[in-house]
């Protein structure tokens, strides 16, 4: 896909991931349509990227576990743009605490933004992407292949929207519809600070090594490579390619391997 002129959707736009993708689509001189909760702060990212890259961005305020807010996002792209290439569902909020530990409206939260966020968003804008045999992205995680202690939520939001996702590239085999699952590894953002606690709150402080990690910039570039080559699926890190192999050929040793690695966050959940 020539990216230059399409239409491209990013919702949880105003951070992390999101605004790194943001930036690269703006080089390679798309049009935008920034969705999320702190407008200000996407109206500030849209004009920057206008000013910078001289394409034309608009910042729609969107919170997507609201379905009417999905459908405000969608429709204020078509007016602006009167059309829809790409949708990439990014927007996701992280968690941190065990199960029994946990308030299950931390579970309802992590399913309504990382999961529901995603069908809304895409059943409002499937009509204008089938139209121009358009690209579906979801922004998983290695986390959607092998649950991680600590991140139940987290962990099944994530495998929920793997498996929409692929249902719907195989009912959309003969249409063009191209559908993307990206699964970044651990990715330094605020995505962990903002993480919620057991009882909803935001953990804060993050519990892992951020400078050791993948970075936004990095994420987002091959994110937008692999939608122009219309890839099927990403696993960005060597880890991350190990993981889901031994998921598959050694699971029970993996759950070895990966209870001993959270053993080692700062103040682990598990010892």
């Amino acid at each position: 896909m020539n990216l230059k002129n399409k239409t491209v959707i990013i919702t949880g736009a105003s951070s992390g991931i999101g605004r790194s993708c943001a930036e690269e689509f703006a080089k390679k001189g798309s049009n935008l349509v920034l969705g999320a909760r702190q407008y200000v702060t996407l109206c500030e990212i849209a004009q920057e990227l206008e000013s910078k890259y001289g394409i034309k961005a608009v910042a729609v305020q969107c919170d997507v576990s609201i379905e009417s807010d999905c459908q405000i996002l969608i429709d204020q792209a078509i007016a602006s743009f009167n059309r829809i290439d790409v949708l990439v569902n990014n927007a996701g909020i992280s968690m941190r605490a065990l199960f029994k530990d946990l308030d299950l409206q931390v579970l309802r939260n992590l399913m309504d933004v990382n999961f529901w966020g995603a069908v809304y968003c895409t059943k409002y804008a499937i009509p204008e992407l089938l139209k121009h045999q358009g690209s579906v992205v979801g922004v998983s995680s290695i986390a959607g292949y092998r649950g991680l202690p600590g991140r139940t939520g987290y962990s099944a939001s994530k495998f929920a929207l793997n498996g929409f996702l692929e249902a719907l590239r195989v009912e959309n085999l003969k249409t063009g519809l191209h559908v993307m699952i990206a699964s970044p590894g651990f990715t330094s953002s605020n995505i962990r600070k903002v993480a919620l606690a057991k009882d909803g709150t935001s953990q804060g402080e993050t519990s892992m090594d951020e400078d050791k990690m993948m970075s936004s910039v990095e994420v987002a570039r091959i994110i937008v490579k692999g939608i122009e080559q219309r890839k099927r699926s990403l696993i960005m890190t060597a880890q991350g390619k190990l993981t889901v192999f031994l998921n598959k050929v050694l699971p029970a040793w993996l759950d070895g391997l990966v209870y001993n690695h959270f053993t080692k966050e700062k103040d682990p959940l598990i010892k």
